[in-house]
C-alpha cells in the first residue's frame, strides 16, 4: 500500500474532529436531482465558513448553515458527466465524509459525483455483459521492488477456450496510480459497452503503475522513462503472458496513456516497434529534443511496423502547443498518424472520450 503523506493523514484527522461524526448524519451528499442540479451537504456545526469547489461551477461556492449545523448549497444544472469536488472549511480543503467515491492525486483526495443524463452514457454501467477487474501485486526484478497493476478481462473470458486475446497496456498520468483508469476513467465499463455494441474487439487491458520512485532521479523524471520501460518489458508483459490467455504477437499488442502516460506510450511504443503495433497518446507529455529525434529517426520503419499512431489533445490543454508541434513534426517526416484535436483541457472527461474513440480502432 502506498502512503499519501503525513499531511493528508493530518487533514483527515482534523476533518474527523471538526465534523464530530458528520459521516453518520441523516442526510445525503451529494444529492443529484432529476433536473441535473446537485445539492452538497456537510455537517460542521463549529465552522464559521464552508464552501464547495466543483468542476461544473466556476470558483468556490458559499454554503449556508441550518439550525442542525448542516451546511448546504444546490448548484447546476450540470452537463451529464463525472465531476470532482471538495469542501473548504475555514480555509481548509477537506473531503466529503458522506461520499466514499474519491480520486487520489499527488497525495491529495477529491470526491467524485456523477450527473446522469437522458440515455446511458458511454462510460455508465449499462445493462450489458460485464467483464472483470483483477488486482495484482508482483515483484519487479528489474527495479527490485514490489509493484501493482490492474487487469480488465472482457465478458466471456473465463469460459473461452484456447482463445488468445489482444492486449492494450493503458497508462495513467503523473499524479495518478494504477487504479485511476477504473476508478475515474471507467475503462472497464467503456469496454463493456463497446464490446456489447460490437464496436470494439474483446480485449484485455493492463493498467500498470507508471512511477518508479525508488530508482535514481535521472531515470524517473518526466521524459526519462528507462526504468518504467524496463519494468514493463521485462516484468509486466512476461507476467501477463504467463498468467493470461493473450497473444504475444506485436499486431495484438497496443500501448496508450494520458499525460505522463502518453509520453511513456510514445517512448516505449515508438522505441520498441517489434513489441507494439498500436500506439495512442492522450494529452501527452511529448518527448523532446534528442529523445524525440531518436524515436522518429526511421520514419519508413515506423510506417511499416505501426498499424496506428493516434494523438489526441484538447485545444485548452496546457500541453496543446507541444502536441501541435509534435503533429507537425510527424507531417514533416511523413509518418502516418491520426491527429484528433478536440475541445476541452487536461481532464478526465476528455480522456474517457479518447479511450472510447481509440479502442474501436484497435486490432482490426
Amino acid at each position: 500500500m502506498r502512503m499519501y503523506g503525513l499531511k493528508s493523514a493530518a487533514l483527515c484527522l482534523l476533518a474527523l474532529l471538526l465534523f464530530a461524526g458528520a459521516a453518520f448524519g441523516a442526510f445525503v451528499s451529494p444529492e443529484v436531482h432529476s433536473d441535473r442540479r446537485v445539492t452538497f451537504r456537510l455537517k460542521a456545526p463549529k465552522a464559521t465558513s464552508v464552501g464547495v469547489s466543483v468542476q461544473f461551477s466556476r470558483g468556490q461556492q458559499a454554503m449556508t448553515k441550518d439550525s442542525d449545523g448542516v451546511w448546504s448549497v444546490t448548484l447546476g444544472p450540470a452537463e451529464p458527466e463525472i465531476y470532482e469536488y471538495e469542501f473548504v472549511v475555514d480555509g481548509l480543503s477537506v473531503t466529503d465524509p458522506a461520499n466514499p467515491w474519491m480520486k487520489f492525486w499527488q497525495g491529495t483526495a477529491k470526491n467524485l459525483v456523477e450527473v446522469p443524463g437522458e440515455g446511458a452514457k458511454f462510460f455508465a454501467e449499462q445493462d450489458v455483459p460485464h467483464g472483470a477487474v483483477h488486482v495484482h501485486r508482483y515483484r519487479s526484478k528489474s527495479l527490485g521492488v514490489t509493484r501493482g497493476f490492474y487487469v480488465y478481462t472482457p465478458p466471456g473470458y473465463e469460459t473461452s477456450k484456447d482463445k488468445k486475446y489482444p492486449v492494450l497496456y493503458l497508462l495513467h498520468g503523473m499524479g495518478d496510480t494504477e487504479n485511476c483508469w477504473t476508478v475515474i476513467g471507467r475503462a472497464n465499463l467503456i469496454l463493456d459497452n463497446l464490446i456489447a455494441g460490437d464496436k470494439a474487439r474483446a480485449m484485455i487491458i493492463v493498467m500498470p503503475y507508471g512511477h518508479t520512485p525508488r530508482v535514481p532521479a535521472d531515470v524517473r523524471s518526466i521524459g526519462r522513462y528507462g526504468a518504467f520501460e524496463k519494468d514493463l518489458l521485462e516484468d509486466v508483459i512476461p507476467y501477463i503472458e504467463k498468467s493470461y490467455s493473450v497473444s504475444a504477437d506485436r499486431k495484438d499488442r497496443a500501448i496508450a496513456g494520458l499525460s505522463m502516460g502518453g509520453g511513456q506510450s510514445l517512448t516505449v511504443g515508438l522505441g520498441n516497434l517489434d513489441s507494439f503495433g498500436w500506439v495512442g497518446a492522450f494529452s501527452s507529455a511529448v518527448p523532446r529534443g534528442e529523445s524525440l529525434d531518436r524515436l522518429l529517426a526511421e520514419p519508413e520503419l515506423i510506417n511499416e511496423k505501426l498499424r496506428l499512431l493516434w494523438i489526441g489533445c484538447g485545444k485548452n490543454d496546457f500541453l496543446f502547443e507541444a502536441n501541435t508541434v509534435f503533429i507537425e513534426r510527424l507531417k514533416k517526416d511523413k509518418i502516418h498518424h491520426v491527429a484528433h484535436i478536440s475541445e476541452g483541457g487536461h481532464e478526465w472527461r476528455i480522456w474517457r472520450r479518447y479511450l472510447n474513440e481509440f479502442a474501436p480502432l484497435l486490432f482490426r
